[in-house]
């Protein structure tokens, strides 16, 4: 049915330049020629400048112009003015139609390759993430509050380092095309620290700087980062970000917190700790999901947030990607109203067991 509806629209749209000028045409045969209903003949070229190209207006103008013609000869109009303007006003309409389609036309090839070069840059920005990655599956969700976007504020990335697969999730401070400027520093620089930086807190400390480089001092970037090897366990590394949900083989659900709160990135000058890192226990079959504070603040009809925690059933799908899915579309149905924020969902599934080659590398 959403197919159909658009087409119909169209069709609509194509046909009625055609049914005004018959419309007209039938009025004026029955009225006579004291009513004057001829000159609204060049409402057919005038509608199909706003709807079609200028090829097609040109021609529907043409036609108009015989009709108008037609007309004027039944009803002997040419024997004074009447006649002769109504010709004159259909011809003009007509060039006025045209060069609005052509306007239109021009302005829809920028704008289709202004998009082009948007979603080029956004698949680039926020490229897909593997299905695999280590001993994990992933899965990820973004929904952009701003019309007609596929990014925005909010970014992910997972990369599987020779350190054991690393994750990040974040959200840029306000909307537009700054936070995703800002979003493409952060995301820079993790994808190449993750490689290089043996350490998770090292890693941190490297976003920490090229953030503070980028930024005011006033603005900021929360981010929570992730470390999982092959020893049954993830590592946390929280900057001012919502704390992970673990779903368990039992079902059961926790949030486990870190042992203190930082400031989130770009605010590090300002003093006060740098993040600790956190472990906490991720066996085979269980699942972690990092999200953004667009997920836990959406509100509905009653004022109530959306109860994440209380959902987890719904990630229970063996397809990482249709499971998350499940619970985006139980998130949009919770909404009263459009996203004022985005949301970023990155789902984890540890679907190894045993250990991998070599030792891992322990995240500090």
């Amino acid at each position: 049915m959403t197919t159909e509806k658009p087409h119909t629209s169209v069709t609509v749209l194509a046909w009625l330049p055609v049914a005004v000028m018959a419309v007209v045409a039938v009025v004026d045969v029955v009225a006579g020629p004291e009513v004057g209903f001829l000159p609204l003949v060049s409402l057919g070229p005038a509608f199909a400048g706003l709807v079609g190209g200028w090829r097609r207006t040109a021609l529907i103008g043409l036609g108009a112009l015989v009709l108008c013609a037609g007309l004027g000869l039944y009803d002997g109009l040419f024997d004074g003015r009447r006649g002769y303007t109504a010709l004159a006003s259909v011809a003009g309409v007509t060039g006025a139609g045209v060069a609005a389609a052509v306007m239109r036309g021009r302005r829809e090839a920028e704008l289709a390759s202004v998009r082009s070069i948007a979603e080029v840059a956004q698949r680039v920005l926020l490229r897909p993430v593997p299905l695999t990655a280590g001993p994990l599956q992933a899965a990820v969700s973004y929904t952009s509050a701003v019309a007609e976007a596929r990014i925005g504020g909010d970014l992910y990335e997972v990369v599987a380092s020779p350190h054991g697969t690393r994750v990040i999730v974040g959200d840029v401070q306000g909307k537009g095309l700054a936070a995703v400027e800002t979003a493409a520093v952060v995301l820079g620089a993790f994808r190449e620290a993750a490689h290089d930086e043996p350490h998770l807190v090292g890693l941190g400390e490297r976003l920490e700087r090229s953030v503070a480089r980028e930024l005011d001092g006033e603005k900021f970037v929360t981010a929570i980062l992730a470390e999982v090897g092959w020893n049954h366990e993830v590592v946390f590394l929280t900057y001012g970000h919502p704390v992970p949900m673990i779903v368990r083989q039992d079902g059961k659900v926790d949030f486990p917190r870190p042992p203190a709160y930082a400031l989130p990135l770009g605010l590090g000058a300002h003093g006060g700790e740098g993040p600790k890192p956190y472990r906490v226990p991720f066996e085979p079959g269980e699942q972690v999901l990092l999200y953004t504070d667009g997920v836990t603040e959406t509100r509905n009809a009653h004022g109530a947030f959306y109860p994440l925690g209380e959902r987890a059933h719904l990630l229970k799908d063996p397809d990482a990607g249709k499971a998350l899915e499940a619970l985006r579309e139980d998130l949009v149905r919770h909404a009263a109203a459009p996203p004022h924020d985005d949301a970023a969902m990155l789902l984890l599934r540890y679907h190894a067991h045993g250990h991998g080659p070599g030792t891992p590398t322990k995240a500090a």
